[in-house]
């Protein structure tokens, strides 16, 4: 498990920046004529973020089925993923998880496995970006600033796992804890909203409950932790671990 240690410094100065202009920015516009509802609040007062914490997720192939889709749906009515109803909006399903299947073209055999986010302790997409709207919280989990965000799209390209998107038409009934923009990048965010609550991401818990159980929530720093004990028991692997960016999303039988 020590490739889960981090002694990368936090950028404190940028953290603070971030998080000062998120609490004025509220109600701003980001885009000509778009407006986000509200910005939804990264920890409940009084609970502030820590590097004690690591959040992570383990994906166990061996019991991801290939027609489930249940991960999928779940991020999608979380996060307020479904295609838009408005007459004069193109349909563009946005997701940020979203299921591939992986193939060994000398044996046949073939996988199926939910792919977002990564949530790398390295993320590519926070050292391109311009205007520091990529962010890597000091427990790991990887957002997107959308006051800020000037949809470049350096992220989009600079990400390995092809885990990002960005919003070509305007959006309606928008979730408040889930705050969207035309013209800027999403990508998950692992129910951010749920976990500074204590609560597991939507895509865990709807896999719980349709009764694969394939995949895992947990903190990574926690040796005594569900996902901890399952990393310490039975091989895992990064998909592009050869980058060194030690993803917060492990895979069991890939």
């Amino acid at each position: 498990m020590s490739d889960l240690e981090t002694n990368a410094p936090e950028k404190i100065g940028r953290r603070k920046f971030l998080t000062a202009s998120a609490a004025t920015a509220a109600g701003a516009a980001i885009a000509p004529g778009v407006l986000l509802h509200t910005v939804a609040e990264a920890k409940p007062a009084g609970q502030a973020v820590s590097s004690k914490n690591r959040w992570g997720m383990l994906i166990d192939t061996n019991k991801c089925s290939k027609g489930c889709n249940a991960c999928v749906s779940a991020c999608n009515e979380e996060n307020g993923l479904e295609k838009s109803d408005h007459p004069n909006s193109n349909e563009i399903d946005a997701q940020w998880i979203r299921k591939v299947e992986l193939k060994d073209k000398s044996t046949g055999h073939s996988v199926s496995l939910p792919l977002m986010c990564q949530h790398c302790e390295h993320p590519p997409c926070v050292d391109v970006c311009p205007t520091g709207a990529s962010m890597k919280r000091e427990d790991g989990i990887v957002l997107v600033d959308k006051h800020i965000c000037i949809g470049c799209r350096y992220c989009m390209m600079a990400c390995p796992y092809k885990a990002r998107s960005f919003v070509h038409e305007e959006l309606f009934n928008q979730k408040d804890h889930a705050p969207r923009g035309k013209g800027t990048v999403e990508s998950c965010t692992m129910c951010v909203h749920r976990v500074d609550e204590g609560e597991s991401p939507a895509c865990v818990e709807a896999c719980n409950a349709d009764g694969h159980k394939a995949m895992y929530f947990g903190d990574l720093k926690d040796e005594n932790s569900e996902i901890s004990q399952q990393l310490r028991k039975y091989p895992s692997t990064q998909i592009r671990a050869d980058l060194g960016l030690n993803t917060g999303v492990r895979y069991r039988g890939i």
